[in-house]
């Protein structure tokens, strides 16, 4: 349980994860937080990261920090998705236990799961198939990550826990064109054509593929539930249980955004996993569920989009 001086270390507290947790644990309250931006601490360095711990000595981790991307992204830096994630999470994980580290949650993605597995994909489903090869190297990461708080559970019976969520949206998401997720890469798409006269959006895929969507406060409510219990399990899904074809998804970005033109499918580009819903009964039966429904999410994303989208064209220049 937390209290109101657990110090508590947010790793990637700029990432859309990691300050979606740290607004939540503000708004709750919780003052002793401690966090570093990369330049600060290179949390693929194994030697800075212990320092860190033993400086810090925090009580809690909450882990946000990942290499993450769409497909494109993990197509052409494989080895940067497998190696990188592998070195920030091992540097975490282990120095929060040399380091006595009371409670830890680490995060992943659902993309641990295989690619072609009963529906809704249930915690039970890790590794009993093949990996979707468009984003395997990033899945294999953090399904170690996962085995990591396993066996710390196991042998050392640590209050460690792994949340894997769903496709995830919100404020501080990536909206880079040539490293984003589907939903930001859509709503600056759509946005970009209703300034360019309501011109064509081109989309890879056909359509079908069917994806579930959780706001980024969901998750961090669903990190902060986690905080403040006991957990019965080691890996919990993380999401709303209810899915929108990716053509559906397009049609209500586009609806929401304003834009009037043509959607052209382009076939010829991948489509990804068919399908990927998350069987969410651990996370509700042990007492938590989603609030943001995905209309009124994007709606709230779009104008922060809007407010920020200088901030968001500075940051794609810089890098």
């Amino acid at each position: 349980m937390l209290n109101n001086d657990s110090k508590i270390y947010i790793a990637g507290h700029r990432g859309m994860v990691g300050s979606a947790v740290k607004r939540k644990l503000e708004r709750e309250g919780y003052e002793n937080l401690i966090y570093r931006t990369s330049s600060e601490l290179d949390l693929r360095n194994q030697q800075a990261v212990k320092d860190f711990f033993e400086k810090e000595r925090p009580d809690v981790v909450v882990d946000g920090a990942a290499r993450v991307g769409g497909i494109m992204a993990n197509k052409e830096y494989p080895w940067q998705f497998l190696y990188e994630n592998l070195e920030i999470q091992n540097n975490i994980i282990a120095a929060s236990h040399e380091q006595d580290v009371g409670k830890l949650i680490f995060l992943g993605s659902s993309c641990i799961y295989p690619k072609h597995v009963d529906q809704p994909m249930s915690e039970d489903s890790l590794l009993t198939g093949p990996l979707e090869p468009t984003n395997q190297w990033y899945a294999i990461a953090k399904i170690a990550g996962v085995k990591m708080v396993d066996a710390l559970r196991r042998q050392y019976d640590r209050d460690y826990v792994s949340l894997m969520p769903t496709n995830l949206y919100g404020p501080n998401d990536n909206f880079d064109l040539e490293t984003s997720h589907v939903l930001p890469a859509m709503i600056r798409k759509f946005h970009e054509a209703k300034q360019n006269g309501h011109s064509p959006v081109p989309l890879w895929g056909t359509g079908s593929p069917m994806r579930e969507f959780l706001h980024v406060d969901d998750v961090a409510d669903a990190v902060f539930f986690t905080l403040n219990n006991e957990m019965q399990y080691d890996l919990y899904n993380v999401g709303t249980g209810k899915d929108i074809t990716i053509k559906d998804l397009a049609l209500l970005i586009q609806d929401i955004v304003g834009h009037e033109g043509d959607i052209n499918w382009d076939t010829s580009k991948p489509d990804g996993t068919p399908r990927k819903l998350m069987d969410v009964t651990r996370m509700t039966q042990a007492g938590w569920t989603y609030n943001i429904e995905l209309k009124d999410g994007i709606k709230a994303t779009y104008e922060w989009f809007l407010k920020n989208l200088d901030r968001i064209k500075e940051v794609e220049i810089k890098s």
